[in-house]
């Protein structure tokens, strides 16, 4: 794969442009970073999502049934499990156990101890299925990513890492500012 020539500008090169152009006392700095991450992303989830609806899953059946296979054999977690490692609320991953569960991917198991906790558990049929998707979705990242060397994945990703925790920093104070308020 060829690199793209630095020398064009790019669509948010252009932008920045425009804004400097009508606004040229306002900081747009910031969109070096945001703007290529939202186009980054829009691009990232159409590839991702094609992938899934050729299996017949979407983006979010795929995140249960991957994080089902990666809790190891039973391959099995409760929704409040699910909704920690999954990062969605309990009322949300509810919702995708159940579109999962009506395709056969996932079954409910009560824990034969206390009948009060649930389980999801992977079929065998998403067991199966997951385990395809998954080969065919990280060769698929792997792939998207075949414009950098190694050294600038693994600079990217430790960027990324910062650029988390600085959006963490930020989050944290703005709500401890809301409560002070």
């Amino acid at each position: 794969m060829s690199r793209r020539s630095f020398t064009q500008p790019d669509a948010v090169e252009l932008v920045q442009r425009q804004w400097r152009r009508e606004r040229p006392d306002m900081d747009t700095s910031a969109m070096d970073v945001f703007g290529r991450l939202h186009r980054c992303f829009v691009q990232y989830q159409s590839e991702i999502s094609s992938i899934f609806e050729a299996h017949g899953i979407n983006t979010s059946s795929f995140d249960v049934l991957a994080a089902l296979r990666r809790s190891g054999e039973p391959f099995q977690l409760t929704a409040g499990e699910l909704a920690t490692t999954t990062l969605v609320t309990s009322g949300g991953i509810t919702l995708r156990i159940d579109k999962c569960v009506k395709a056969g991917l996932v079954e409910r198991i009560r824990d034969t101890e206390d009948r009060r906790v649930v389980y999801a558990r992977l079929t065998d049929e998403g067991l199966a299925l997951v385990d395809e998707v998954s080969s065919v979705h990280f060769e698929n990242e792997k792939d998207m990513l075949g414009g950098l060397t190694s050294g600038e994945r693994k600079q990217l990703g430790k960027l990324l890492h910062l650029l988390e925790r600085s959006l963490d920093q930020h989050t944290t104070a703005s709500r401890v500012a809301a409560e002070d308020s």
